[in-house]
């Protein structure tokens, strides 16, 4: 069936590129007709005006320009204004365009492979724009959790990249190759973490309490090439593999690496800290030093040094700031202030920006009521983009970024990243978000239900991280 469906696709292209080719020299038959034309305006209106009839001037131009049967009946067609206006380098341009597509359509022709190659392209393509997630994830471990010391040797160290959904799922890609990007929403698709890799080296794991936890990517399970934007619902959860604290979560992962610009974390109480890029022979160790009630909200591994540092806290205060602005710290250090809280506040969210590679960041937020129990209500929900907000200095209070309505008084949850943002909730399933509003200081409408993680396009992430 695949070897029939192929030869009529091999026809198909055939067939096109044989129509396509008989246009395109038809069009630049009358274009050289033109431009011929072009170099004697005036005598070929003398010509036309000084003949009999129709037929006449046709046998005129044909000899006195050496022009064809069609390229005069052309010129004759034409109203004598579009014929003047004709600009002669447009046309220099139409024919150059032309004989180089010509060429391209001859060698698809000429040329087995090259056909195979085109058609092989354009399904691709199709993949691309018309694929649709499987309902059931394959995983090319079958799931199971392979340590290191029993893998096999076969095992190649190919580059990949070592993904983390919002659930704590884990999984790897089969290659380094660009992820697809088509497909709908399915669960467990927000990836809030992606690092580049091979299959036997090994990556860390920032924690909420402050830790980097070594994690060897050979235990993860792969997940094969696809069209659409991969979804870890068959990934293996990082309880199995890791054992973190009471309260603890994970927050990020990271290379293991010893240059670069390093890390950036920021606390619940508003500190920001860069640590200097440092791998000890452990399996755990600690990145920053937590005041008592404190703890890591969010946590990047930098790739320019130059990223914009974000926070956001629970009374809808907004500020951004250039990493360039922390001086980086080794472990040991407890970090510098990094937003300005008011009596009774918290920082809800923290992370890293690139506005180069990602210009186009959106900020999602969320406000609910602060004695309400967490996740049992779904909040007004605001997109905004990030240009909105101007940046301000570090150890700021920065600006209003969500208006309270009547019964709200915190937010409840808040993101800033690549646009189009995508929402999940606590179970890993999407959860739709509104439009941006263009109002930084505007309420939001009301959601659909309660926001756990949002995350932008994992495409454009992966190639930022890369």
């Amino acid at each position: 069936m695949l070897e029939v469906f192929l030869d009529h696709r091999y026809d198909v292209v055939r067939r096109r590129s044989r129509f396509r080719l008989g246009k395109k020299q038809d069009r630049l038959h009358l274009v050289e007709g033109l431009l011929v034309a072009l170099l004697d305006i005036d005598e070929v209106i003398q010509v036309i005006r000084t003949s009999d009839d129709a037929a006449t001037a046709k046998e005129r131009l044909m000899s006195v320009f050496d022009l064809s049967q069609l390229q005069a009946e052309y010129i004759l067609e034409m109203q004598l204004r579009r014929l003047t206006r004709f600009s002669r380098i447009e046309l220099e341009k139409e024919q150059e365009t032309l004989r180089r597509e010509i060429e391209e359509l001859e060698a698809i022709l000429a040329d087995d492979d090259l056909l195979k190659k085109v058609v092989g392209d354009e399904l691709a393509d199709v993949a691309k724009t018309y694929g649709t997630p499987r309902r059931t994830v394959l995983l090319e471990s079958a799931g199971t959790t392979v340590t290191a010391a029993s893998a096999p040797l076969e095992v190649p160290d190919d580059p990949c990249f070592a993904l983390m959904s919002s659930t704590g799922l884990l999984a790897r890609t089969s290659n380094a190759e660009e992820v697809g990007t088509g497909g709908g929403r399915a669960n467990h698709d927000v990836i809030v973490s992606a690092v580049r890799t091979t299959a036997r080296g090994e990556i860390g794991v920032l924690t909420s309490a402050g830790r980097v936890l070594r994690l060897g990517v050979l235990d993860l399970p792969a997940i094969p090439p696809s069209a659409n934007e991969p979804n870890l619902q068959g990934g293996l959860p990082l309880t199995e593999v890791l054992q973190l604290g009471a309260g603890e979560r994970a927050l990020a992962l990271c290379t293991l690496t010893t240059d670069g610009p390093g890390l950036a974390l920021g606390t619940r109480a508003g500190v920001v800290k860069r640590v200097n890029p440092e791998v000890l022979g452990r399996d755990e160790w600690e990145v920053v030093r937590l005041n008592d009630g404190d703890e890591v909200v969010g946590a990047v591994e930098l790739r320019t040094g130059a990223e914009e540092l974000c926070f956001i806290t629970s009374d809808a205060q907004l500020l951004h700031f250039s990493a360039t602005n922390v001086r980086p710290q080794g472990r040991s250090g407890g970090g510098m202030a990094g937003v300005r809280l008011a009596a009774g506040q918290r920082v809800v969210w923290f992370g890293a920006l690139d506005l180069e590679a990602a210009p186009e960041a959106v900020v999602v937020t969320a406000s609910g009521s602060s004695t309400a129990l967490p996740g049992t209500e779904p909040g007004a929900v605001k997109v905004t983009d990030l240009t909105e907000y101007p940046a301000k200095g570090r150890a700021t209070g920065g600006v209003r970024c969500h208006r309270f309505l009547k019964g709200e008084d915190a937010l409840v949850f808040a993101w800033a990243g690549p646009a189009p943002a995508r929402g999940a909730a606590a179970s890993g399933a999407p959860v739709d978000l509104p439009a941006a509003t263009g109002r930084r200081d505007g309420s939001g409408v009301p959601g659909t239900q309660p926001l756990a993680a949002c995350a932008g396009p994992l495409a454009s992430y992966v190639r930022v991280s890369a």
